[in-house]
């Protein structure tokens, strides 16, 4: 699993997690620590990036709505261009390379062009998000189905999430912050009671997480009288709710102290 300079280089497509360094797989954050040349998303936690080695090199390749660093056909490429040079390449990707990373595309580029690739699954930040938040995603009593959707991949429009929110399932929304209203209307339009309850987690397992809750008809308000930043995800269903037992948990802690 050690990272050293040979003929060909490999490359590492690494999950960052959610954001909390501590949450780092032990293979992951040994990678950082070994690593030459980090390529990374502008969502992986500085306090990550401060693993790295005095003497690796840290190439940013972060995207936003408006702005993107690279386009990912140039990530594909200089993820290649490195490893053909016989660099080991670390890709560091906020959450799971697998899930909303375009680990898949990039993948599949360095075995099109001969390079040996290699994933390092992360705790996704669905998972995080939703542990850090004690918000169960699936439980008994509420939902036994849960689905992960963009809220920007493709266009909004183009996506059919019939049946997947509504009663006994949670939605978890990837990147819909700035379709926060949008994502309301569309669920509504699909049956969706006003009144489902949601959520949104900013800032997932980092000192200032943020967590908003109130009804599926007040999304985007929510959204935007907080001034909610990115990352952050959206989670609708019955397992967005306050907890009915937070006093009684509240009290459970303090008998422990």
């Amino acid at each position: 699993m050690s990272i050293s300079p040979s003929a060909s280089g490999k490359v590492w497509l690494v999950g960052a997690g959610p954001g909390d360094p501590d949450l780092l797989t032990l293979r992951a954050a040994r990678l950082i620590m070994q690593a030459r040349l980090i390529v990374h998303d502008g969502l992986v936690d500085p306090a990550i990036l401060a693993l790295a080695g005095p003497k690796a090199r840290l190439v940013s390749v972060a995207k936003s709505r408006s702005r993107h660093t690279l386009q990912q056909d140039e990530i594909n490429t200089l993820l290649v261009r490195e490893a053909l040079a016989g660099t080991d390449v670390v890709r560091l990707k906020g959450g799971d390379p697998f899930i909303f990373g375009r680990g898949g595309e990039e993948a599949e580029a360095c075995r099109a062009a001969g390079v040996p690739v290699e994933v390092v699954p992360g705790i996704s930040a669905a998972i995080g998000a939703a542990a850090a938040a004690q918000m169960p995603l699936t439980h008994r009593r509420s939902a036994s189905i849960v689905s992960f959707v963009a809220g920007q991949c493709k266009g909004l429009s183009e996506q059919d999430w019939t049946g997947l929110a509504g009663r006994g399932r949670t939605l978890v929304i990837y990147m819909g912050l700035a379709t926060a209203d949008a994502i309301a209307e569309k669920l509504m339009a699909d049956g969706l009671a006003p009144d489902v309850p949601v959520a949104v987690i900013a800032d997932a397992t980092r000192r200032k997480m943020l967590v908003l809750r109130g009804p599926l008809a007040g999304l985007g308000d929510l959204v935007m009288r907080h001034k909610v930043k990115s990352p952050a995800l959206i989670v609708i269903g019955d397992v967005a709710a306050e907890p009915t037992d937070a006093p009684l948990r509240a009290l459970a802690l303090e008998s422990v102290q």
